[in-house]
């Protein structure tokens, strides 16, 4: 079997607060994709070489998730990890998780059009939640972070998709019960039920899934 590379990556559940309950942010990945093609999915992706520059930020990551973020894990990722899900939330929904700020500096390519808006990464806005290694077997491999987010944090208009890209289709808020029947990878579930759990109960320990051979291994952060 082929050795496949694991690929650090982040990913953001956003949660709407409504009269009608919380609401969390899905979109459905194209028939063509090479990783969890048809299945709905929450915004979020590899880490990129651009989520590791010297960036400004608007409000710094909390000292409680980069401890949590840095258990097994090489410190120097986290605030890139964070950085990363609010890139890929904004790339893939339009969707911006910022306060207003600028940075003085050079900004890479990726990050250009949301410091464009007039806006810096909210960080303190990020919990993370669940970490998970994608096993062996599977096209790609990623060890993910989730976080999640308030909808109500974002500096842009929560029903306003008309500036993601491509990537994912079908945007829309879905209550935890209809998420549920959604076409769904297995770890996309398994997340679901943490939210549900966190938002029943409040905070816990971060579920930690890893995979060595044909082995699963689970801990808490």
């Amino acid at each position: 079997m082929t050795d496949i590379p694991i690929r650090d990556a982040a990913t953001i559940i956003l949660i709407r607060h409504t009269t009608d309950g919380p609401m969390v942010l899905m979109g459905q990945r194209g028939s063509a994709a090479v990783f969890m093609p048809n299945k709905f999915v929450f915004p979020g992706g590899a880490l990129d070489p651009s989520d590791r520059a010297d960036l400004s930020h608007a409000t710094e990551l909390p000292d409680t998730v980069r401890e949590r973020l840095n258990k097994h894990s090489d410190p120097e990722l986290a605030v890139p990890l964070a950085r990363a899900a609010i890139r890929e939330l904004f790339e893939e929904t339009g969707q911006a998780l910022g306060q207003p700020g600028a940075h003085a500096g050079d900004i890479p390519a990726d990050w250009q059009a949301f410091y464009d808006l007039g806006l810096a990464p909210h960080l303190a806005g990020l919990e993370f939640v669940f970490r998970a290694i994608t096993p062996m077997g599977q096209p790609r491999r990623f060890d993910a972070r989730f976080f999640i987010a308030d909808a109500a944090d974002l500096a842009s208009d929560p029903d306003d998709f008309s500036s993601a890209c491509d990537e994912l289709s079908h945007l829309h808020w879905v209550s935890l019960p209809q998420a549920r029947k959604l076409e769904l990878p297995f770890i996309t579930e398994v997340v679901l039920a943490e939210i549900d759990s966190r938002l029943e109960n409040g905070p816990r320990p971060v579920p930690f899934f890893s995979h060595k051979g044909d082995r699963s291994h689970f801990r808490v952060l």
